[in-house]
């Protein structure tokens, strides 16, 4: 086809009409790409599960496992930059004098990802006059190992990477009083952000416990699409 049928097809793909759409585009790689509405993540459920089903129930062995302690979760993680990060033990709440014989012991585990929108095929005219909107979502195991077991921060960042142009933090509180063992839904639109956007910086924690085994908070189905649509406000 020629560059002109590839344009009119990415146009009629994504419903862009009133977008701007320069003639210097590579139309058939933009449309190859499918830059929008599509999960631009990768590995988006490194534990191998789906939303759609519940999360396991953690297994309990008859006899509490003896070793060495285990702080960050199993997985397939590729496609994410990992961090652990190990906190104090918690001993709040513990009377003075009472005799403690184990304790367990938290840390958080850090996943994040820069996903760059260019590279994804969106172009620099769509993001500065247009603003599609930037849809970020998330699922949570709500495990119940403790009352913060999760937090979000999502950055949309300038060319630099490092110029914060717009960002949203999420960290609940969770009730303790009544056990679901659910998936717990995060979700934010990114709408008239402004111009500059290139890249998405998406980082996520969740809370793990050792006490003479290991218990983690799992997710999945993370995602960050871009909607071929704008609010009023854009």
């Amino acid at each position: 086809m020629s560059a002109a049928e590839w344009k009119r097809r990415c146009e009629e793909q994504w419903s862009l009409q009133g977008a701007p759409m320069p003639d210097s585009l590579d139309w058939k790689s933009v449309y190859e790409a499918k830059p929008l509405g599509r999960n631009l993540l990768r590995n988006p459920a490194p534990h191998g599960l789906s939303k759609d089903t519940p999360p396991p129930e953690p297994e309990l062995p008859e006899e509490p496992t003896r070793g060495p302690p285990q702080f960050q979760p199993d997985g397939d993680f590729s496609g994410w930059t990992t961090s652990t990060e190990v906190l104090p033990y918690d001993t709040s709440g513990i009377p003075e004098g009472a005799v403690i014989c184990e304790l367990p012991q938290h840390s958080w585990f850090t996943m994040e990802q820069v996903v760059d929108l260019k590279a994804e095929g969106l172009w620099e005219e769509l993001l500065d006059d247009f603003q599609p909107e930037i849809v970020i979502q998330d699922w949570y195991e709500e495990s119940q190992l403790h009352k913060s077991i999760y937090q979000l921060h999502v950055k949309l960042l300038g060319a630099d990477k490092s110029t914060v142009i717009s960002e949203h933090t999420v960290s609940p509180t969770e009730d303790l009083s009544t056990y679901s063992h659910t998936w717990k839904e995060v979700s934010h639109v990114f709408s008239g952000y402004g111009p500059g956007v290139r890249y998405v910086h998406f980082l996520h924690r969740l809370k793990n416990q050792f006490m003479m085994q290991f218990f983690s908070t799992v997710f999945t189905d993370s995602s960050v699409i871009v909607r071929p649509t704008k609010t009023s406000s854009s």
